[in-house]
C-alpha cells in the first residue's frame, strides 16, 4: 500500500517541484494544497490557518510534508510569527490528532545564516538566524523538537540550500549552498522512508557541492541521501559557454532559498 502525503505549499516553487516528481514516481498517494485550488495540476485548497480543513486534509495521512510559507518576512508579529509559526503549530495539533507519523518542514539555510563563510556547519551547531524568516525557521524546528520529545509525532527539518526553480546556480556564492531538482526529491523521499526510531532530525539540503558551506557526508548512512549533482561542475559549464558567472561572495552563510 502506497503511503498517503499531504504536501502543502504545492503551488510554490520548490513546493510544486516536488508535488510534481512525487506523484511521477508512482511510489505515493500525494495530495497537494495551497492557498488557492489548482484544478489543472490536481492542486486542492487549504488555509494553513484554518484548522478544520487541516483536520480534514490531514486525516488518514502518513507523512506531511509542509513546504507552506507566508512570504511577508518583515511583519514578524503578524505573519511571520502568527502567520507562519502559529500555522506550524495548528498543523502540527491536527497532525497528532490523526495519526500522523512524520512531519518533513521545509526549514532554511537561514536559520543559521549569521556563521561566517569559512565555519563549517552542522545540524548540531547552535542556531544563529540571520533574519526574522530565518527565526521563525528556528522557532518551527523546535516545535517539531518538542512534540518529537513528547513521543507524538517524528519531526525532520530540512535546511534547504539555494532553489531558484532553474535546476542550475546562479553566482559562485550559490554554488556553495546550491541543491538541484534531483537530489532535493530524493532527499525529501529519504526524510519520508527514514528508519521509523528516527524521531527527530535536523539536516542541510543541498547538493554535493564542491567547498559546500555545510556537513552532509553522514546523511548517505543515515538516511540514505546520495547526492548527484555539484554546482561547481555547472558553473565551470556555464563559464566555458561564455555566460555570465556571479562572483557576489559575502561573508556570511546566509542565502536565498
Amino acid at each position: 500500500m502506497k503511503r498517503k502525503l499531504l504536501l502543502t505549499g504545492a503551488a510554490g516553487r520548490i513546493g510544486n517541484a516536488l508535488f510534481k516528481g512525487l506523484k511521477e514516481s508512482g511510489r505515493y498517494d500525494v495530495v497537494g494544497a495551497d492557498i488557492q485550488a489548482d484544478e489543472e495540476q490536481g492542486i486542492v485548497q487549504m488555509d494553513i490557518a484554518d484548522e478544520a480543513r487541516l483536520a480534514e486534509l490531514t486525516r488518514g495521512v502518513d507523512t506531511v510534508l509542509h513546504f507552506a510559507w507566508i512570504k511577508d518576512n518583515d511583519d514578524f508579529l503578524g505573519k511571520v510569527l502568527q502567520g507562519n509559526v502559529g500555522s506550524a503549530y495548528k498543523l502540527f495539533e491536527a497532525a497528532v490528532q490523526n495519526g500522523v507519523r512524520r512531519i518533513v518542514f521545509a526549514s532554511s539555510n537561514h536559520a543559521t545564516g549569521y556563521y561566517k563563510t569559512d565555519e563549517k556547519t552542522g545540524p548540531s551547531d547552535p542556531y544563529r538566524p540571520d533574519s526574522f524568516y530565518g527565526l521563525s525557521k528556528c522557532y518551527i524546528e523546535l516545535l517539531g523538537r518538542l512534540y518529537s520529545d513528547q513521543g507524538k509525532i517524528s519531526s525532520l527539518n530540512i535546511r534547504i540550500g539555494n532553489f531558484p526553480g532553474d535546476d542550475r546556480p546562479h553566482s559562485e556564492r550559490a554554488g556553495h549552498i546550491w541543491i538541484s531538482e534531483r537530489d532535493l526529491l530524493q532527499l525529501v523521499e529519504c526524510c519520508i522512508e527514514a528508519d521509523e526510531e528516527l524521531k527527530y532530525l535536523n539536516l542541510y539540503g543541498t547538493s554535493a557541492n564542491t567547498d559546500n558551506y555545510y556537513t552532509i557526508g553522514y546523511l548517505e548512512e543515515l538516511i540514505g541521501y546520495k547526492p548527484q549533482d555539484d554546482a561547481a561542475e555547472l558553473l565551470e559549464q556555464a563559464k566555458a559557454e561564455g555566460r555570465d558567472v556571479r562572483q557576489d561572495e559575502t561573508e556570511y552563510q546566509g542565502g536565498v532559498t
